[in-house]
């Protein structure tokens, strides 16, 4: 699963890279984003720009909001059947701006340890999306609330080192056909492990546990 990420870029270098029509502004540069939490979203591939959303998704037709704390991922091998994602798949992908993800390494045989994390991101620490989809939630009161889920795959030959599972990411030039009104198969396509030789990985410190913590420590490697 895909717990924790960052996107640490300033306001312009966030513009440059994914082509934005605007410059966001009020941006705060983050080291340790977690679930239910607002983040930063693209939806729209030929005038891309920044929206906010809760990550969670909660289905349109969820009775409350509670659901969204268990479906921060979505498995990609499943998103076309099941009920919660089905929807979102065929009509509401978005692209999710990143700059690196957590994942906690299990102590081996089984040791009473605290999980050791670990920062991945794409080598020289280039810029990239998560393959996210997205659903609008209208509350009994008729508030509505958009949010988010972040897709996973199986890991590759790197980030299966530490957990079985990994986000599906693009690089920026190709993550805009995530967003192109493509038939299913097409896109299902697109969902596979990134190359584990265009990425690097490092332990960091327990700091990033604590989702009260979000500053540049979080994701300095340590050891």
């Amino acid at each position: 699963m895909c717990g924790r990420f960052s996107l640490a870029l300033d306001p312009e270098e966030l513009r440059e890279a994914f082509g934005l029509v605007e410059t966001p502004t009020l941006w705060i540069p983050r080291y340790n984003i977690a679930p239910t939490q607002p983040v930063a979203v693209i939806t729209d591939a030929a005038r891309p720009k920044l929206d906010y959303m809760r990550w969670g998704l909660v289905p349109s037709w969820a009775k409350d909001i509670s659901i969204g704390q268990k479906l921060i991922n979505a498995r990609a091998e499943t998103i076309r059947e099941k009920p919660s994602f089905r929807s979102a798949f065929s009509r509401r992908r978005c692209l999710i701006p990143a700059d690196g993800f957590f994942e906690w390494k299990k102590p081996e045989g089984g040791k009473k340890l605290p999980a050791e994390p670990y920062y991945f991101r794409l080598r020289g620490g280039k810029p990239f999306a998560f393959a996210g989809l997205w659903e609008i939630w209208h509350s009994p009161e008729g508030d509505e609330l958009k949010t988010c889920t972040i897709l996973t795959t199986d890991a590759n030959e790197l980030v299966g080192t530490v957990h079985q599972r990994m986000p599906i990411l693009f690089e920026v030039d190709e993550a805009w056909m995530w967003l192109q009104p493509l038939a299913a198969d097409a896109l299902l396509g697109l969902l596979k492990p990134f190359p584990a030789e265009k990425m690097e990985a490092y332990p960091v410190s327990r700091l990033v546990n604590d989702p009260k913590q979000d500053d540049p420590q979080c994701v300095q490697p340590i050891g």
